[in-house]
């Protein structure tokens, strides 16, 4: 008898290593090494429950949160999967409800690694074929799919026949690879829709607009847009949807900010412009009132970093980067504004690709206090003197510190009359570092 130990399972961070030396030298966006991968692995993406395939530039993931929450309360099994994760890659993937497992999320990874047999491979890429694979192999009745980047050419567009295409709002943001107009940036987003699907679809700029019905009369869509279709709005605090099924008047969102009535407004939309999905008024309101989504003017109660800010000052967390993104903040902080008012300081670190200056001048009129910091364990961040310098360029006063923990302990040292009301913001990476470091872990 052998007396040898039986091999150890494969470490996730090795595969991943692995995984990483297959990147193609650059990032071409196309659906060709996604489409090889899926044929080797029997094609799981044609074995899913119905799909709600969600793209857009802003508001993606609440409103997932909010179709889950929604789904979940009227008793159905959901699968998810979002990206980026904030602090562990579990997050990304949901098999019916609960987060994806150590264990299962390594055999997946091994899996498409010894499946690609080293190939060109981006990680997305095998991430998103790692959860097509675990979705297929086990049970649920509906798939919520967040798009990585884009539309077209994202590596969740493989699926041919979603139930449903669904579009938040769209900005500028990821010039670099689908466009310099809100008209290019639309095209690729708006790419996800597939022929005779119902598309629904956030309130959108004209230009936005203009290429979304486009694309839905070209593809035979039916379009069931915010505005036209559906209508939500906000009456006596709560939330007042309308369609031509009827009126519903429910609690407003848990998640904060105005326009988290939007985003749970596009998913009951979406819910309720299909069929295949019985779901009672009952379930909706519980939805709306349960969601939950980190880093989305999320406010931080207790941790580690809490500890370090002026004491009885409130810590908010969001992790928007774009001019969009921070004028959804800013009317978030507007009306936190008119319930309680403190002075305002934002802690703010981008990644280099992004405008700083477009982030922040949503802020210009409610602070003249920022702190750059760097976004820590990552390449291609912007360095806190040139987003400091960007702050400069709005009449903003700004320092630098090296880390949110240095910024908030720099605070204690200032004389407050009333304890300040401090965002976090400009990075879901750096929302995610701070989540990891306060010990507030995403469940």
């Amino acid at each position: 008898m052998s007396n040898s130990a039986p091999p150890s399972s494969p470490d996730l961070g090795e595969i991943l290593a692995r995984l990483s030396t297959l990147h193609p030298n650059t990032i071409d966006l196309s659906l060709d090494r996604m489409q090889r991968l899926m044929a080797q692995l029997g094609n799981p993406e044609r074995k899913l429950p119905p799909v709600l395939h969600v793209a857009g530039t802003n508001g993606k993931g609440s409103t997932i949160a909010y179709l889950r929450a929604i789904c979940e309360a009227a008793g159905l099994r959901v699968h998810v999967y979002t990206s980026p994760h904030l602090v562990r890659m579990n997050e990304s993937i949901r098999l019916a409800g609960t987060l994806v497992s150590d264990d299962e999320l390594r055999a997946a990874f091994a899996h498409v690694e010894t499946i690609n047999a080293g190939a060109p491979i981006t990680l997305f890429e095998a991430e998103t074929a790692a959860a097509f694979d675990l979705f297929a192999k086990h049970p649920a009745d509906v798939v919520l799919l967040e798009v990585g980047l884009g539309g077209r050419l994202d590596a969740t567009n493989v699926i041919e026949t979603p139930a449903a295409c669904v579009l938040t709002p769209i900005a500028i943001d990821h010039t670099d690879f689908l466009g310099d107009t809100l008209a290019k940036i639309a095209s690729e987003k708006a790419g996800i829709i597939k022929r005779r699907v119902p598309v629904v679809t956030a309130e959108q700029s004209p230009d936005v607009t203009e290429v979304i019905e486009q694309q839905a009369r070209r593809m035979h869509a039916p379009l069931v847009s915010a505005g036209q279709e559906w209508h939500v709005n906000i009456e006596r605090g709560r939330l007042v949807y309308q369609d031509d099924r009827g009126l519903m008047d429910i609690a407003a969102p848990r998640l904060f900010g105005r326009h988290q009535f939007g985003n749970a407004g596009l998913a009951i939309a979406t819910l309720r412009a299909l069929d295949i999905f019985k779901i009672d008024p009952a379930a909706y309101e519980t939805g709306v009132a349960r969601a939950e989504w980190p880093a989305r003017m999320q406010r931080l109660t207790s941790g580690k970093l809490v500890g370090a800010a002026p004491a009885e000052s409130e810590v908010w967390l969001d992790g928007g980067h774009n001019a969009d993104g921070g004028r959804v903040i800013a009317a978030a902080l507007g009306d936190l504004e008119e319930r309680v008012s403190r002075p305002l300081v934002v802690i703010a670190g981008m990644m280099a690709n992004k405008d700083a200056a477009g982030f922040l001048a949503n802020f210009a009129g409610q602070t003249r206090h920022i702190i750059a910091v760097k976004i820590p364990g990552r390449d291609g961040v912007m360095a806190p003197d040139a987003l400091a310098d960007a702050a400069r360029s709005l009449g903003m006063r700004v320092e630098t510190a090296p880390s949110v923990a240095d910024a908030l302990q720099s605070l204690t040292k200032l004389a407050y009359e009333v304890p300040p009301r401090i965002l976090i913001a400009g990075s879901l990476y750096l929302a995610g570092h701070v989540l990891a470091e306060n010990g507030t872990l995403p469940a």
